[in-house]
């Protein structure tokens, strides 16, 4: 009897440190370069995202490590082992596309045994194979059903089904949930995370959702036009982006230019060009910024606080009024327009019942801890 293990061929090698290495990795397409020069390294059993805009080369990232793409430059690593020429379907992965690629005339059952009849393995270790694959994704009552008399989750858990019974050493995940509705998608999400969990196994997932890559992920690269910007833990990247970018890709930001007007080893005193005097002390390590330097200074909308009456401590506290109450269930938003002229976005647990009404006189403050300041 067939018994599926985490130890079967191409399963994860647990002397290996990495899965996953791209070494100054470059891809181009007539003449377009569509990643540029990538250095990544993936450990083994990390939930991994790649995360960015449309057509900032995430795809094609993932593309490279599956081996439907041939690299023009670099290396591309699985387990230590160089992959640039091996075909797709002798490396140790497995790919989860947004379309599921289900074949519509084969069954369940069929479906997830496809690969594994294609390499001519045994019929009772294929048939123990499915079971377990089917067990895992929670479908065991489905067996028989074809792809259409499935929901949407259904389907993308069969396709989920389909690659890990060929017990992959990494799973690769292209925008998994793209297809599913919003209350779907969360249920899919924590469905992924457990599977992860109990599995073991390297996840890399591409997506353009940054809250599904927040939640889901270990460690996150966030790429732009063919580089990574920043590779880090969802804190990390949220919390300290290392560019504007990447804080205004992760997440919403109000964004002020100005120039430093003092500055000590902790605290930069910054004037705007609107007239705002902000008191800006910055988690990350920085280079000494001179007097007059033009910088860039932004505030998260949760980190916003809002008073009818003027609060005690005028540290970064700005009058203005409401001018938009957005209503969001669990949250408030609140457009603030300071009487300097800027428009701030405040997002604020919803506590009350009864919301203010637009056009009320606020104050808005903010900690100078929770500002984020680059240099322009």
């Amino acid at each position: 009897m067939y018994q599926t293990s985490l130890k079967e061929h191409g399963s994860p090698d647990t002397s290996a440190e990495l899965d996953i290495e791209l070494r100054k990795v470059f891809k181009v397409f007539n003449g377009e370069t569509a990643v540029r020069g990538v250095d990544l390294n993936i450990r083994q059993g990390e939930f991994f995202s790649i995360l960015g805009p449309s057509g900032c080369g995430k795809t094609t990232t993932l593309r490279l490590v599956a081996g439907f793409e041939t690299p023009s430059a670099g290396e591309v690593l699985i387990q230590g082992e160089l992959m640039n020429h091996v075909p797709a379907h002798r490396r140790p992965v497995n790919t989860v596309f947004q379309s599921y690629a289900l074949f519509n005339h084969l069954s369940v059952a069929e479906n997830i045994a496809f690969g594994l009849r294609l390499k001519k393995r045994p019929a009772s270790e294929v048939e123990d194979r499915v079971k377990s694959a089917l067990k895992q994704v929670k479908m065991e009552a489905y067996t028989n059903r074809f792809p259409a008399q499935l929901s949407g989750g259904q389907q993308q858990r069969v396709a989920l089904a389909r690659a890990l019974v060929n017990l992959p050493a990494v799973l690769l995940l292209d925008e998994p949930l793209g297809a599913l509705d919003f209350k779907l998608r969360k249920e899919m999400q924590v469905e992924l995370s457990n599977l992860h969990q109990e599995l073991g196994l390297t996840f890399i997932m591409v997506t353009h959702d940054q809250e599904e890559a927040l939640s889901l992920s270990d460690r996150i690269a966030v790429m732009r036009s063919g580089k990574i910007e920043q590779i880090g833990t969802p804190t990390e990247i949220y919390d300290s982006p290392l560019t504007p970018f990447v804080a205004n890709f992760i997440g919403e930001t109000n964004s002020f230019k100005g120039r430093i007007e003092a500055s000590d080893n902790a605290t930069l005193h910054v004037v705007t060009a609107n007239g705002l005097k902000l008191l800006v002390q910055p988690k990350l390590p920085r280079k000494q910024l001179s007097q007059s330097q033009e910088i860039m200074v932004c505030v998260r909308p949760e980190k916003i606080r809002l008073s009818l009456s003027p609060p005690r401590s005028q540290i970064n506290c700005f009058e203005g009024r409401l001018k938009h109450i957005m209503y969001l269930g669990a949250n408030v938003q609140y457009m603030v327009e300071l009487l300097s002229g800027d428009c701030l976005t405040v997002m604020l647990p919803n506590t009350s019942n009864k919301l203010p009404e637009p056009n009320t006189p606020v104050y808005a403050r903010f900690a100078a801890t929770d500002c984020l300041a680059w240099e322009e």
